[in-house]
């Protein structure tokens, strides 16, 4: 996968690296592993701890995607670094955002 980001069936997952507890809250470049997996780096000043991390990174995507925070879901990865967001809505219009959005990145 070269793009953070893909169709499924209940909407678009997004593939997330949190770095909690930086200097600024912002979206960060790609963050390519190992596996050759692709995740959208973010960094949060909030602390990983009782979901306020989770949360701060719900409000910065929301913010520099133009999505509401309403249509996005932590479907995994709610202790760890890397997380799985599903965002629901018009899926061919999320995709031409994250599309946008992404090309900066690439």
């Amino acid at each position: 996968m070269n793009e953070p980001y893909e169709l499924c069936g209940a909407g678009v997952k997004l593939l997330v690296r949190l770095s909690p507890g930086s200097s600024a809250n912002r979206m960060d470049g790609l963050y390519h592993q190992a596996d050759g997996a692709c995740r959208l780096r973010v960094k949060v000043t909030a602390v990983p701890e009782k979901g306020k991390a989770n949360k701060a990174l719900t409000k910065v995507l929301s913010k520099k995607l133009k999505i509401p925070a309403r249509d996005m879901e932590l479907i995994s990865g709610q202790t760890d670094r890397n997380k799985t967001i599903l965002i629901t809505g018009n899926a061919d219009q999320v995709m031409s955002e994250l599309k946008l959005r992404f090309a900066e990145f690439s």
